[in-house]
């Protein structure tokens, strides 16, 4: 027969012999059909044990909820990290918004004499937010490598694994970018919808 995970989640299957033998048996496997209605059949089945066994009582077990058991760890790992992720994301929007705002202040005049010269609101917005955009880049081109060789890392550990897809980074690098673009946004229209007037009279 084909090979078939029952020791270990992290290993390849062992060499396994199945024979029969009655009088040591001491489980019994059930495979239900699809769409079925478990709970009645679960009902049907205890029946039909307790009928042939009364002696003993009926206990049962779920494969899906043995098999969870096994990557229960990396359940609580991936929870932990998207708690982390979300904390990460939040803190780097607020050293965004504030590194915008201090930025804008700082180019007011600049801002002012470009608004002066026929430079339109868009045109603004976008080199001052030119800036965010560079860094964010740069960011991701440090990061990308780093967590592929990670994740590669960590998915050694498993016999069976996925393979890492190029658009999962292409993905998170637009995220990255539309985030901090949402983040800077506010400022960066304020500052460009701003009155020349006021801006250039800032000492």
């Amino acid at each position: 027969m084909k090979d078939f995970i029952y020791n270990n989640m992290y290993t390849a299957p062992a060499p396994l012999i199945i024979f029969c033998n009655p009088d040591a048996a001491n489980f019994l496997s059930v495979r239900f059909k699809a769409n079925t209605n478990l709970q009645t059949d679960v009902s049907k089945l205890e029946a039909i044990i307790k009928k042939d066994n009364p002696g003993y009582p009926v206990e049962y077990k779920f494969v899906d909820q043995e098999f969870d058991q096994y990557f229960k760890a990396e359940t609580l790992i991936g929870k932990l990290a998207g708690v982390f992720a979300l904390l990460a994301i939040v803190i780097s929007c607020l050293g965004l918004f504030g590194l915008a705002a201090y930025m804008a202040e700082k180019r007011t005049k600049e801002i002012g004499i470009r608004k002066v010269l026929g430079a339109s609101a868009a045109g603004m917005a976008a080199l001052l937010s030119k800036d965010f955009l560079l860094l964010v880049s740069i960011s991701c081109v440090i990061a990308f490598p780093v967590a592929l060789w990670l994740m590669h890392k960590w998915l050694l550990d498993f016999e069976y694994r996925i393979a890492i897809r190029w658009w999962i980074f292409f993905a998170a690098g637009a995220l990255a970018i539309l985030i901090a673009l949402l983040t800077v946004s506010c400022q960066t229209f304020k500052a460009a919808l701003s009155n020349p007037v006021k801006s250039l009279r800032t000492e």
